[in-house]
């Protein structure tokens, strides 16, 4: 067959993806409210000053104790000023939030214990903000309590370029009660001076531009996203695009659950009215007409696709070379065998796998744990997939992620998770009674938690479970050889007997023992006879002499150390440690 090689030609599509507008004429900006990240260390008290700046009880209804999404709020100063607050949570499970907190922000408030000073989160805090080129009030919390140190927060901020104001650097401190009350307004006023200095203005008239802060589904709502406007006016009708989802709104929201007419730039809003949900930290651009929407999705999905295809290519190429490699290598092993020869070598190179069925080939030496993740925000399941990307004991057990999403846990997870007899977390979301009785059923584990790191214990449980039983060495006892002398032992004439003292524990003619010698083990088994004096006894306690042979081992020597032990199984812990 004769053939000529042709390149495939593509029909290319017109990109019609959407980008951001150029900056507008600085003559048409007008002054907005400063975005304010508050930063910090789990439990130092960001939440509870929030509460007091908004009145508001939030801190109060968390899970644990700990914010576990991002929170945007508008707070009303007496002045009359406005400010928008995000509250990022400051367990260490949450970074990716943090980091997108920090990069959507004009100034962030660092809340430091004065009793607790610098912890692990305030360093990484300060690392986000710095990335994002963020300033930086320090507010020092806690100040009410009798061991509070402020002075030693501002000296252990030194050795992270966080230098204040007292110390001849440019970051403003403000001892703070965040529980109490005292001084928040001096924090407030503060944050409006710097705010000031930076002069933030926006485009009032202009497309709207925005960021995803967080994303859901609401039972009565649908798909719904919590977002922070940067530009343009948003009001009832508007075309929306973030990632590979549009929207038109259909009702807007402010952080009380009141209906808003128009969100503004620097204002916090919910939006309802996406057809799917987006990712938080996706980029929103508002668009002329339903059909554009339609269109940039349709190309954002298509270039999506196109990408993966590209992957998969590479894979792919990527495994035949890797396969071409391995075939080559082995026909250079089979080189010069007749063909008698090369079938038998083939046969007994591949007969351990050819003899197993084809599912068996491939879970034979697999440990595996198939789970399916839930989640109530798409913030929520980002952080616990951020987790579970560094699971790094596959050694011991694999994770196997079957699937992922926001929402209650409904039937679809079952049936999905039944095939693999895999295992339901779900995060701040709920399954109802007919979804639990289906599972029940099927034998499915549902596991619902409200704190992350619960249900990181709870996997981790899970994993261990998984891992076999490990066999322990416990000795019971300690013996020396102090002579070897030679008799009958079960009608076997000329055994070799060790004349042994005991020196800890006792020796026990059931268990098992091993020969000590120069510090190495150089025999395991059992005894076959045990005698102190003339008589067989069972046990020979510490302090006694005794005689004890060995079975079918006879080249003990004097000098050597004799311990008896017994084995037990003991369950293993798994060695991944997520990192809190």
């Amino acid at each position: 067959m004769t053939y000529k090689q042709r390149e495939l030609k593509k029909k290319m599509r017109k990109n019609k993806d959407v980008v951001k507008r150029p900056p507008a004429d600085p003559a048409l900006l007008t002054p907005r409210p400063p975005v304010v990240t508050i930063l910090g260390h789990v439990d130092h008290g960001k939440t509870t000053l929030l509460d007091n700046l908004r009145k508001s009880q939030v801190a109060a209804m968390e899970a644990g104790g700990i914010t576990q999404h991002i929170g945007a709020f508008l707070v009303h100063l007496p002045s009359g000023e406005k400010i928008t607050f995000l509250d990022t949570p400051g367990h260490a499970a949450f970074t990716a939030m943090r980091a997108r907190g920090s990069r959507i922000t004009d100034i962030v408030i660092l809340v430091v214990a004065a009793d607790d000073g610098v912890m692990e989160q305030t360093v990484e805090s300060i690392h986000h903000a710095k990335n994002a080129k963020v300033p930086i009030i320090l507010a020092i919390n806690k100040c009410d309590k009798p061991e509070a140190d402020p002075e030693r927060v501002k000296k252990e901020l030194l050795a992270y370029d966080v230098v204040c104001e007292d110390y001849g650097g440019d970051v403003q401190a403000v001892n703070i009660s965040a529980l109490k009350g005292d001084n928040l307004m001096a924090l407030a006023e503060a944050t409006v001076a710097l705010a000031e200095v930076l002069e933030l203005k926006a485009d009032f008239a202009g497309l709207v531009k925005g960021v995803v802060i967080e994303s859901r589904i609401d039972k009565g709502k649908g798909p719904v996203t919590t977002a922070v406007i940067q530009g343009g006016t948003l009001r009832k009708g508007c075309f929306l695009i973030a990632g590979k989802s549009w929207a038109k709104v259909r009702l807007m929201y402010d952080e009380n659950g009141q209906t808003m007419a128009v969100a503004t730039p620097g204002l916090p809003v919910e939006i309802m009215g996406w057809k799917e949900i987006p990712s938080a930290g996706d980029e929103i651009l508002e668009v002329e007409s339903e059909q554009i929407a339609r269109n940039v999705v349709d190309w954002r999905n298509y270039a999506e696709q196109q990408e993966k295809i590209k992957q998969d290519i590479e894979v792919i190429e990527a495994k035949r070379k890797k396969h071409r490699d391995e075939y080559e290598k082995q026909q250079e092993m089979f080189d010069g065998l007749s063909w008698r020869m090369r079938k038998r070598a083939q046969y007994e190179a591949g007969k351990d796998v050819w003899f197993l069925r084809p599912k068996e080939r491939e879970e034979s030496d697999r440990n595996v744990l198939p789970i399916i993740v839930k989640g109530d925000v798409d913030g929520s399941v980002e952080t616990l997939l951020n987790i579970l990307d560094g699971y790094n004991a596959k050694d011991e057990c694999e994770l196997d992620i079957l699937h992922f999403g926001i929402g209650d846990i409904n039937q679809n997870d079952i049936n999905l998770a039944e095939p693999f007899k895999g295992i339901i977390y779900g995060f701040c979301v709920n399954a109802d009674s007919s979804t639990q009785k289906l599972a029940a059923k099927k034998g499915i584990k549902i596991k619902l938690h409200n704190i992350i790191y619960k249900l990181i214990e709870d996997l981790k449980e899970e994993l261990s479970r998984r891992l076999p039983l490990a066999v322990h060495e416990l000795e019971i006892g300690e013996a020396s050889v102090l002579a070897i002398f030679y008799g009958t032992v079960k009608k076997n004439k000329n055994v070799p007997v060790a004349g042994c003292r005991v020196q800890e524990g006792q020796l026990n003619r059931k268990m098992k023992f091993k020969v000590i010698r120069n510090g190495d083990v150089i025999w395991k088994g059992l005894s076959t006879s045990l005698k102190h004096f003339k008589d067989d006894v069972q046990v020979v306690k510490a302090g006694m002499e005794c005689g004890l042979s060995l079975d079918q081992y006879t080249d003990i020597k004097i000098g050597d150390q004799i311990i008896c032990y017994e084995e037990k199984e003991v369950k293993e812990s798994i060695s991944w440690d997520p990192g809190f």
